[in-house]
């Protein structure tokens, strides 16, 4: 079990303390099942998207073995297309509840492992893992559109949905990148997979009209920036315009116009945004502003309603909040392996083609 000792990296002044840190990470293992599963709550689903955000949080925070086993969960439930169900009751492999099949979700492994190895070195966790991300990743890349963007999911009956999210795709191209470092540190060059990526990230760039509109939700506005699609000034300038309508002060990030509703995981994905794009003091503010949502026993409130009858909503302490927020300290606080996922490094640049840049 984590101690305050174990997590002075993670302090972060009017963000966490080390034994709020500490609090925070013994709850995540509190929540993890036996076999790894990590569960949004128990007694809720898991999905696989989630379930890696919150395994690179026991990462972050030194919990290496918990995080190890979050992962052979995944290897061991994989499906034989490469791919994992979009829900799984209370993390039983038994139970799915949602056998449509996500392409986001199930790129996200190949986050999870590259930070896992950043973090621990562990070559033979490379390779045991390898087959599971070669396998997602040959899933994901099934439904690239000839736009360069990616599919949104197979439904339960195998039927491919070609309309493409840009949250989705521009978390699927940080996915790709970590891939194709992981595939550079085994020595197996993939260069299909360079050229899809170079292809997704010139669809994020340079073509809105090619993914479904939804830029009332705040992901949209930020996340091509956070997978690494969109960088430097126009990064910048991205956030710069979306500012005024997603920030509320003192409150955190709305996750949809026009609803009065602040959430917690759309807050610390901007605050790594905005690490990523060196404002490291804003993202700090965003950080501390969501301190509200922190509930007795070192978990926290998805979000809250700050109009009308005012009140965390839904009524849930979600493991992914918890570690979104961790990520985002440590992110800040310079942790080695969370940096190079996030800010880039060690991860491949310039795949998109030269004709398109």
């Amino acid at each position: 079990m984590s101690t305050p000792e174990q997590t002075e990296h993670l302090v972060l002044p009017g963000v966490l303390t080390a034994a709020e840190a500490a609090e925070t990470v013994a709850a995540l293992l509190a929540v993890q099942r036996e076999d790894g599963a990590l569960p949004w709550f128990r007694g809720h689903h898991l999905d696989p998207w989630d379930h890696t955000e919150a395994a690179m949080a026991l990462d972050a925070a030194g919990e290496h073995g918990a995080a190890e086993r979050a992962y052979d969960w995944l290897a061991r439930h994989q499906n034989g297309d490469g791919s994992w169900y979009a829900a799984y009751h209370d993390g039983d492999p038994g139970q799915p509840t949602d056998r449509s099949r996500e392409t986001n979700f199930c790129a996200y492994v190949a986050v999870g492992v590259w930070h896992h190895y950043l973090a621990t070195g562990d070559d033979a966790f490379v390779d045991r893992m390898w087959p599971t991300v070669f396998a997602a990743i040959e899933f994901v890349l099934r439904l690239q559109r000839p736009g360069g963007q990616i599919g949104w999911k197979r439904e339960a009956d195998g039927t491919p949905v070609d309309d493409a999210l840009l949250t989705g795709s521009s978390s699927i191209h940080q996915a790709l990148r970590c891939a194709l470092a992981i595939a550079e540190r085994r020595e197996e060059p993939q260069p299909d997979w360079e050229l899809a990526t170079g292809a997704l990230a010139h669809a994020i760039r340079n073509h809105p009209e090619r993914f479904l509109d939804k830029n009332r939700y705040s992901m949209d506005w930020y996340y091509p920036v956070l997978g690494g699609a969109i960088t430097g000034a126009d990064a910048t300038a991205r956030i710069q315009e979306g500012w005024d309508r997603f920030v509320v002060p003192g409150l955190g990030v709305r996750c949809v116009l026009p609803n009065p509703w602040v959430t917690g995981g759309e807050s610390c994905e901007l605050a790594l945004a905005l690490w990523a794009t060196g404002e490291s003091d804003r993202a700090l503010e965003i950080l501390q502003s969501i301190q509200h949502l922190r509930a007795e026993g070192g978990l926290y409130w998805t979000g809250y309603v700050f109009e009308g009858n005012k009140a965390f909503w839904p009524e849930e302490l979600t493991t992914w909040t918890a570690g979104s927020l961790l990520l985002a300290v440590a992110a800040l606080g310079g942790d080695e392996a969370t940096t190079a996922v996030f800010g880039g490094e060690r991860l491949p640049v310039g795949l998109e083609p030269d004709c398109c840049r």
